[in-house]
């Protein structure tokens, strides 16, 4: 089974061109944002829109998108007019995914924002709860990212996401979506010699890898243990290549999508940088499918 790589795209334009985009550079899946991803209100989804994003669907083969959520929102705020906020922002965040038949939503936890660790996460459940409630019947799934855990950031330990799946009222609803960046900024191990099976066994005791459900594909350029969040593009951080070589093809993630977050733009060369990071990815899924 070949991997479903994919990358975050724009939505400039219509949801149906982050589609299209993806389909260019030759990625089988995609993630976008459902709207503007730094401002609360968001224009409603026209028939055309939705339309328009089915049919480029269709015409490219492009299979399991991914929603991102807007950076504004913060389930874990101790502000109750934040709070409240953000549960509405998510509310519309599921609805939106719903209509254009998105499955799965990736959601950063939230920042206790000095409440304390175990605070901010049951004020995670409990919005998380909200949203639940006011979404019934929806089959998109939530799917908790791990972070790096830069200020008070909550999710850069596997044991928060496992706490905030044991809080709320309906778990069955909550996936996980894996980033490699924030995983080794948060002081997770990813290499070889135990390091890289020692941290998937804690994410599976944690949360059970049964709920994985997204990868995100980073680089970092930061030193592991910074808790700075900061995506550099496949090979050319701090991680190097080898993480990347075990995440493509451990067989406990190769179903889900692998989504890229790394930089835009061209190399020195003129090649572009998305067509550049698959083409890594693609070159360490075939060398371990060929290895004797």
């Amino acid at each position: 089974m070949a991997v479903k790589f994919g990358a975050h795209m724009s939505i400039a334009g219509g949801c149906d061109r982050a589609v299209r985009a993806a389909h260019r550079v030759g990625f089988a899946t995609v993630q976008l944002f459902t709207k503007s991803n730094n401002q609360w209100k968001a224009s409603p989804l026209t028939d055309a829109h939705l339309a328009a994003f089915r049919l480029a669907l269709a015409e490219t083969g492009i299979v399991d998108p991914v929603a991102h959520n807007s950076y504004l929102i913060n389930l874990g705020s101790p502000d109750d007019a934040l709070w409240a906020r953000s549960i509405d922002a998510m509310t519309v965040e599921v609805e939106r995914c719903q209509a254009l038949g998105i499955g799965d939503l990736v959601i950063h936890p939230g920042a206790h924002l000095g409440s304390g660790e175990e605070a901010g996460l049951a004020r995670v459940a409990r919005g998380l709860d909200a949203v639940h409630r006011r979404t019934r019947g929806v089959a998109v799934r939530i799917d908790l990212e791990t972070t790096a855990g830069q200020g008070t950031c909550l999710g850069h330990r596997f044991w928060h996401l496992g706490r905030i799946l044991e809080q709320v009222a309906e778990p069955e609803r909550l996936g996980i979506c894996a980033d490699s960046c924030h995983i080794f900024a948060a002081g997770y191990s990813l290499e070889a010699n135990g390091g890289y099976d020692d941290t998937m066994d804690e994410l599976d005791r944690s949360v059970s890898i049964s709920r994985l459900r997204v990868w995100h594909l980073n680089d970092s350029r930061r030193e592991r243990g910074s808790r700075v969040d900061r995506h550099a593009g496949i090979g050319l951080g701090h991680m190097g290549l080898g993480p990347f070589g075990r995440i493509v093809n451990d067989p406990r993630s190769r179903a889900v999508p692998m989504i890229l977050e790394t930089p835009k733009g061209h190399d020195e060369g003129g090649e572009d940088l998305d067509a550049r990071n698959l083409r890594v990815l693609r070159h360490l899924e075939e060398r371990s499918s060929t290895a004797p």
